[in-house]
């Protein structure tokens, strides 16, 4: 089956690369991957501790994932897939694009504040686009529930 790939972050930007996926995958009968990266410096400055704080980082991703997911059933009626992986984001966005066949589209919601939309965005389109294994699709991170469901 045809996946969305979707990076979850504590950002309002994901919130509307979430919607736009999940909209998608119903309107297309695919699915949508949400995928959680655990950055090495959430735990890497404290020896000793470092496997109860990648513990802990992996709780709050599940944590997360269960109230989108929960979303993504009740209003889409789409049942989202969750990959976690540790290291750098752009990387590991990359890497599981190459590692999972199925995952057909990157869907990237771009920042509102600042010059540029966003550094992982920044990353893997401006940096890398042309060797992307996969189309991206940059949901404006200005872009209000109705227009993404227009565009949706």
């Amino acid at each position: 089956m045809r996946k969305f790939l979707v990076v979850m972050d504590d950002s309002p930007e994901f919130l509307n690369a979430l919607r736009f996926a999940a909209i998608r995958a119903k309107k297309t009968g695919s699915g949508v991957e949400i995928l959680g990266i655990i950055a090495p410096e959430e735990f890497q400055h404290w020896i000793g501790v470092g496997e109860t704080m990648r513990a802990e980082a992996r709780e709050r991703i599940e944590e997360h994932f269960k109230v989108f997911s929960k979303w993504m059933v009740d209003k889409e009626g789409v049942e989202p897939e969750l990959v976690i992986r540790e290291g750098e984001k752009a990387e590991q966005v990359l890497a599981q694009i190459n590692e999972d066949k199925e995952v057909a589209i990157l869907i990237l919601g771009a920042g509102t504040s600042g010059s540029d939309p966003g550094p992982l965005v920044t990353q893997l389109v401006a940096r890398g686009g042309g060797n992307m294994p996969v189309p991206i699709t940059v949901v404006p991170g200005s872009m209000n529930k109705e227009a993404i469901i227009a565009v949706s």
